[in-house]
């Protein structure tokens, strides 16, 4: 039986007792081996933990304001500053994550005005694959953000979101699918499979509970190599 009967109860008792570390950990002795995003997200305050569903968005890079003409459905959405930027940021529900990824790093991705609409949806953080602005705005919000840091350029004539909830693939191989979960701290941000959850974080749980073991054993003046033949665990 898992430790945990709801998405609510499993995302408390992250953000309480695991971290990134020890849950990349077990995915890897799982052979889920390119969980990582690349390294170049950090959050934007070092205490901002981010657990939660994956909302993927799908952004790409435009020169003017109607570079794109809209798709095979004419969606007149498109056609505008910002793409489906604000159908998609709407669409966030309560412990979902704003995952987004396609530009180049030329602008900013997210901001306070966006964190102000992901809160009142319930949304759990952003991790956006390019750089935040409006930063003492968000730190004042204390929304989770995550991104490869601060900067003002706007998106707004630079990039639009052309899709969301569509899976995504990261520069490093990382893959993430609608509903996956994104689990982001100091170390990175880790894309646990929704197929591999209850799996992953049930091992977290009991090496992390067994650390403590080995860390009081070390602090009594145990070796390392005796600490790890005696519990497995380092």
């Amino acid at each position: 039986m898992p430790l945990w009967s709801s998405d609510d109860e499993l995302f408390a008792l992250a953000r309480r007792e695991l971290f990134t570390a020890v849950v990349g950990d077990c995915l890897d002795h799982m052979g889920l081996r390119r969980q990582f995003l690349p390294p170049v997200f950090s959050p934007l305050r070092d205490d901002m933990v981010a657990v939660g569903r994956a909302m993927p968005v799908l952004e790409t890079d435009v020169y003017d304001a109607a570079s794109i003409t809209g798709g095979p459905a004419g969606d007149a959405d498109l056609k505008k500053a910002f793409g489906l930027l604000f159908r998609a940021l709407d669409d966030l529900r309560p412990n979902e994550i704003y995952l987004c990824t396609g530009s180049s790093p030329r602008y900013a991705l997210w901001g306070e005005l966006m964190s102000l609409r992901a809160m009142k949806c319930g949304a759990a953080g952003a991790v956006v694959d390019g750089f935040s602005r409006d930063t003492p705005g968000i730190l004042n919000l204390g929304f989770p953000t995550f991104s490869h840091g601060r900067y003002a350029q706007d998106q707004g004539v630079r990039g639009k979101v052309v899709d969301w909830r569509v899976p995504l693939e990261f520069a490093n191989g990382a893959r993430v699918e609608p509903g996956d979960i994104v689990f982001a701290d100091l170390d990175g941000v880790l894309i646990v499979p929704a197929a591999a959850a209850e799996e992953a974080f049930t091992r977290a749980i009991e090496k992390v509970r067994g650390e403590k073991l080995v860390r009081d054993a070390i602090e009594q003046g145990m070796s390392t190599v005796q600490a790890f033949e005696t519990f497995g665990i380092m």
